[in-house]
């Protein structure tokens, strides 16, 4: 029967420089090289069926990070039928192809259209608090502020040679707060849309030189839909230098 293995992962280092489809390009060569069973779209220029539902911004870091990958068939049921030991199994030959900074937390099998929907999520973002005298009372003063606004205007890029657009990210924000020197800021996610990490910096006048270190996103909220599984369907061969999931816009 086909399947879906939904492949959480770590990503840090130089390796969060890669861009959404860069990370689908590596996932993509390792899946191969690890012979995942990864179903095919059918026509003439057959591609991989991966996704990253949810896109990460160039240059941050995840501890949460999610590969949907359409099976032609479950892995647990070549052998042994234990699902645990397949998940475990694809988990350690899908690591071993894989280059240093990302790290293959947990492979779970599932129904062949289950769906992964993103929510929620938290940046974090290590400040230079030490360095600069006044910068925790200043933010403090600003997220109080932020958080009484009932709107929260900024300007979002549309892209090169594209004039910016005013947008409210306030119905994003579920929290703002600082914590030591870390600036922690729990959003919203979805088809509506979500606030930017710029736009967080620009929401709080911080500017790029007063991070630490790289932006860190965690505590993701999927809903899942575990549905049905359906009969297998000839692997259909073809060439992999394509990707599935392309239509979300990443920064």
């Amino acid at each position: 029967m086909r399947a879906t293995a939904a492949i959480r992962f770590r990503i840090a280092g130089p390796v969060a420089l890669l861009s959404h489809a860069e990370t689908l390009r590596l996932f993509q060569r390792a899946c191969a090289r690890a012979e995942v069973p990864v179903r095919y779209t059918e026509g003439f220029n057959p591609h991989p069926r991966l996704s990253l539902p949810l896109p990460r911004p160039v240059g941050v870091e995840s501890e949460d990070e999610l590969l949907v990958a359409r099976l032609y068939e479950d892995p647990s049921e070549r052998a042994t039928g234990d699902r645990r030991e397949a998940e475990g199994a694809m988990r350690q030959t899908l690591a071993e192809q894989l280059p240093e900074g990302i790290e293959v937390l947990d492979v779970t099998l599932a129904a062949s259209n289950a769906s992964f929907v993103p929510q929620a999520a938290r940046y974090v973002l290590p400040l230079r608090v030490a360095e600069n005298p006044g910068l925790a009372d200043r933010l403090t003063d600003r997220i109080a502020q932020v958080m009484a606004d009932e709107r929260c205007v900024v300007e979002r890029s549309s892209g090169e040679n594209k004039p910016t657009r005013r947008v409210d990210v306030r119905p994003f924000l579920k929290s703002v707060r600082l914590e030591d020197d870390r600036l922690i800021v729990e959003h919203l996610t979805g088809d509506a849309g979500s606030i930017r990490v710029e736009e967080i910096l620009q929401l709080c006048s911080l500017r790029v030189e007063d991070l630490a270190g790289p932006v860190r996103r965690d505590g993701v909220v999927w809903e899942t839909n575990q549905m049905q599984n359906t009969r297998p369907v000839p692997r259909r061969e073809g060439g992999t230098e394509e990707i599935e999931d392309a239509k979300r816009d990443v920064d």
